[in-house]
């Protein structure tokens, strides 16, 4: 949720802030702005704002129309919490026009902060929380001795997730940042030194950065870099060089982001899957030095996390519990943080996040782990983000950066890693003899193939969409394995079409969502050939005989034919437990098209953001 950007330098930075906002767009916002101090001789440089509502294409409009520039400058989009979309809430926030800051996450105590700093004559224009950080660091820079004092002095009073940057005026060749809850990152380069909150915003300058921690404040200047914790200490944050390429984040021959990640899929796959097969199910080279201790000694495990994570986590917990032999639960992480529970201490936690900062799961792992827990597993797509840091164990899903907001490649990879440890805690507690092990493995390694064959239906998966465009409401079914897929595939259609769509067990139809089905609403079946074919065979029937339409994706060896009413796509052959890696594939392409259709938004459908780092 929301991006910031910014740096000093030795160069006119409004353009790298511009393209820097540009590719955190994925994010999610509604307003963008930028402030920079410009130069003036033998006087205090003037700070120049420029704010907009809507696109960063209409903030680069104005930003060139008022030809700003500056070596030292802070930029935002932002998604709205505190206070509606318009002009007046939009980043950055200036006090006194002496002190402006950017700011990502929620102040729990801004109101309290509020009150104070009204109280002591500071005037609001906004509706934000963020104001509050402004005025406060105006109020303590005129006693401090220097800006990152002011800084350390303001986020001592702050309770919440935050990162902010701050600049000021009698300040005009530093700039001050801050983390806690949120992800901020530092770039180092010849010219200067800038931070975002995401790499892919640091490409275009430079690709060594490093991680700030929750409490780092740190001191930008052209030529020197310093970073504490609140009290004033010295810390040392280790450089990285970034292997994500500018090549990874652009769209290339793709009309959207989705569409590109949907097709990068089958490359995902392999590349996530590749140590595991190099290795042959080597668990200290997949998951850590403390792995094959651990996974011998856990009883159960309980998986975190919110959304596609979550609903990767029930075909998890199935794939444990067959392979393994292991009992398994999921929740997501919002419900999990605020109930009581009953530690086990031989209980493996493993949370699942795309970005790795997701707010909710980050703090459900931080509950666990005051519950006693430690056994903590991240599987993750972001190396250096907050969660994997502060587990025992981690995974790293090669899927790339995903810029889509409607989570694609990221959710195939993580039921990539899940089958995995399945596997890897089936060997650990000798439950996976040679042979199954090799059988695993072999079906892992035909899986990206399987994956492009269900790509390949794109062309009639398209004609679909054009029928689902025009309607208000869907049902998705599903059984054993594949009712997740049901709900991720009503999740993709709500997502970026904005049609109401439900997903529902396909056996839990006769207890009242029969009810909604007429010829109006079309009913989406996951049907694979698998054990349970028969039971969602009728349940169809019960559909057809009440004028319901169905859309059956199925398998090449299962005996469905399309009928009046019924249209039937076959995937490849049924591919055993992976098969709901392979049918999430159309219904990732039927909620894509569906929304191409319509004409919405597809890679920032509204209300929406990527990284969810509120609560």
């Amino acid at each position: 949720m929301c991006g910031i950007v910014g740096g000093v330098s030795q160069t006119d930075l409004v353009p790298m802030i511009l393209e820097g906002l540009r590719r955190l767009e994925y994010r999610g916002y509604d307003s963008a702005g930028l402030a920079m101090l410009q130069a003036l001789p033998g006087q205090l440089p003037t700070l120049e704002r420029v704010r907009s509502v809507g696109r960063v294409a209409e903030l680069t409009a104005a930003a060139e129309a008022r030809a700003i520039q500056g070596l030292l400058g802070i930029g935002h989009t932002r998604w709205a919490t505190h206070g509606g979309v318009a002009e007046c809430n939009a980043h950055p926030m200036i006090s006194q026009e002496h002190i402006a800051v950017v700011h990502n996450g929620i102040i729990e105590n801004f109101h309290a902060l509020r009150q104070r700093l009204e109280q002591a004559g500071y005037v609001f224009t906004s509706e934000t929380d963020t104001e509050v950080i402004a005025h406060l660091v105006h109020f303590y820079r005129q006693s401090a001795p220097d800006l990152l004092t002011a800084v350390r002095q303001t986020v001592a009073e702050l309770q919440g997730a935050y990162a902010i940057a701050v600049l000021s005026r009698t300040d005009p060749e530093q700039l001050c940042v801050a983390r806690m809850g949120c992800p901020l990152l530092l770039g180092i380069a010849d010219d200067g030194h800038y931070f975002a909150s995401d790499v892919a915003a640091l490409l275009p300058v430079t690709r060594r950065v490093l991680y700030l921690e929750d409490g780092d404040v740190a001191l930008l200047e052209r030529d020197s870099l310093v970073i504490t914790d609140q009290a004033g200490l010295p810390q040392h944050r280790a450089e990285h060089w970034s292997e994500l390429s500018a090549a990874a984040v652009d769209l290339g021959p793709y009309r959207h982001f989705m569409q590109k990640e949907i097709h990068e899929q089958p490359r995902a796959l392999a590349d996530t899957l590749e140590g595991a097969l190099n290795s042959q199910l080597n668990l200290t080279d997949l998951w850590g030095t403390q792995a094959p201790e651990i996974f011998k000694d856990v009883d159960s495990v309980l998986f975190l996390a919110s959304g596609t994570s979550h609903y990767a986590t029930l075909v998890g917990r199935q794939w444990l519990e067959s392979i393994a032999g292991i009992p398994a639960q999921t929740e997501l992480g919002h419900e999990y943080r605020y109930r009581d529970s009953i530690p086990n201490p031989r209980q493996l936690i493993v949370t699942l996040s795309q970005s790795g900062e997701t707010l909710d799961t980050f703090e459900a792992l931080k509950r666990a782990k005051e519950l006693g827990h430690e056994y903590t597993l991240s599987i993750c797509n972001v190396a250096e983000s907050a969660i994997p840091r502060a587990s025992a164990l981690r995974f790293l899903t090669r899927a790339g950066p995903e810029i889509g907001v409607a989570s694609t490649k990221a959710f195939t990879t993580q039921l990539a890693a899940l089958y995995l440890l399945a596997i890897s805690l089936a060997k650990a507690q000798g439950r996976l003899d040679a042979d199954a092990q090799a059988g695993h493995l072999d079906a892992l390694r035909q899986l990206p193939g399987s994956v492009q064959h269900a790509l390949n239906l794109e062309p009639q998966i398209q004609g679909w969409a054009a029928r689902f465009a025009g309607k208000e409401h869907a049902l998705f079914l599903g059984r054993g394995l594949h009712y997740p897929i049901a709900l991720e595939g009503a999740l993709k259609l709500k997502e970026i079409s904005y049609i109401h769509a439900e997903a529902y067990p396909a056996g839990e139809l006769k207890h009242g969502p029969l009810a909604l089905v007429d010829s109006n609403m079309p009913v989406v079946v996951i049907a694979p050939n698998d054990r349970l074919l028969e039971k969602v065979a009728a349940n169809m029937q019960e559909v057809h005989a009440r004028g319901g339409e169905l859309y059956v994706f199925t398998d090449a060896d299962s005996h469905f034919s399309a009928s009046e009413g019924i249209h039937v796509l076959r995937l490849p052959r049924h591919t055993g437990l992976l098969s709901p890696v392979v049918h999430v594939i159309p219904v990732q392409l039927l909620a894509y098209h569906a929304a191409l259709v319509k004409g919405t938004d597809v890679d920032r459908p509204r209300n929406l953001a990527k990284a969810v780092t509120v609560e």
